[in-house]
């Protein structure tokens, strides 16, 4: 099978295992464990942060991220398709007691002039108050976007008093299309998070980076929420391998969903437009196909390529570094039949 449903099916490489298996470990919830600390301090420079904090997924960095910056009954904006608001199961609301309100934007693009018109200030009783806007960078559901006005909106919220929260699961791939340090998008939010077991490949986690205090912070609630871990060393060396091997091959994903872009183009014109593919999510829309998603994911997985649906009319393909430039074409031509 040739799996493009998420760059999240990745197996760790022998390289990586070697690394696992030979981390120095210790009680993480107690402070001890070497590897960990690594990570944390490896990834907290990278990103111009004070602190970080290894978690086990990145919903639950964005958790404990929007839950440092907002109160109980405050709200977050975002874009209407943003993960926070949209895949993380109502967690904000149901764990922190934060509500979200939200723009539309074409690509999941950030919208200065919408986002002016929704912050609300203290205005006492009765109404909410925005407490910080959170931004995704890439955005997932707007097709691995990277986001064009995100200085202007740092600028924005500083000019105001707001925080920034970046949801960076992908922010390895902003940095690589658009060549802009990490450091760079990471130094203007508050709290920030990136994913290690996405198109970096390791089997498991996040990090959140931010302040000493909001980190300090961080780090009880993710133990008051179950999820402080012990010889968690094991995991956070596939962490290390995977910023020190992964992150400039992911070019290669990128080139490799522009391939798939322009094969689909080809195939069913206006499905998806291959100039706008920057990074490695490829979103095609089967509307003017005559078929469904369910049947062009069904016939797919028939012909041994998995892909996933995520609207009524639109399918996603992601790019990863378990799937070569052969494996993506092939994967291409395939559903490129179906939707033809």
């Amino acid at each position: 099978m040739i799996d493009l449903r998420s760059d999240t099916v990745t197996r760790p490489s022998a390289g990586m295992l070697a690394a696992m298996t030979s981390a120095p470990v210790g009680d993480d919830v107690y402070g001890e464990d070497p590897t960990v600390t690594e990570l944390e301090e490896a990834v907290a420079g990278l990103l111009g942060h004070e602190a970080a904090l290894f978690t086990v997924s990145g919903s639950l960095a964005n958790i404990l991220g929007v839950r440092a910056l907002a109160a109980p009954g405050s709200e977050v904006l975002c874009e209407a398709s943003a993960h926070v608001a949209r895949a993380e199961l109502g967690a904000h609301a149901v764990v922190s007691g934060i509500t979200t309100r939200t723009w539309s934007a074409p690509g999941g693009q950030i919208d200065l002039e919408q986002i002016r018109a929704l912050i609300a200030p203290d205005l006492g009783r009765y109404f909410v108050t925005t407490a910080a806007v959170s931004v995704e960078n890439t955005h997932n559901f707007g097709g691995g976007t990277i986001q064009t006005s995100y200085d202007a909106l740092a600028d924005e919220l500083d000019s105001v008093g707001l925080p920034l929260h970046l949801d960076g699961a992908r922010l390895w791939n902003a940095s690589v299309a658009s060549g802009v340090p990490m450091e760079a998008y990471a130094s203007r939010a508050a709290a920030v998070s990136v994913c290690l077991s996405k198109g970096l490949g390791a089997p498991i986690g996040s990090v959140l980076v931010g302040s000493a205090e909001l980190v300090k912070e961080a780090r009880v609630w993710r133990k008051r929420l179950g999820a402080g871990w012990r010889q968690a060393g094991v995991l956070a060396a596939a962490g290390l391998y995977a910023i020190r091997h992964n992150v400039e091959r992911l070019a290669e994903d990128h080139a490799h969903a522009r391939l798939i872009a322009e094969i689909l183009a080809d195939a069913a014109p206006g499905s998806v437009k291959p100039d706008q593919v920057e990074t490695n999510i490829v979103v095609a829309d089967v509307a003017a196909t005559g078929k469904t998603v369910a049947e062009v994911v069904a016939g797919a997985r028939a012909a041994g390529v998995l892909v996933g649906g995520v609207g009524t009319t639109q399918l996603r393909l992601v790019t990863h570094l378990d799937a070569s430039a052969t494996d993506c074409r092939q994967a291409a031509e395939v559903v490129a039949g179906l939707m033809h």
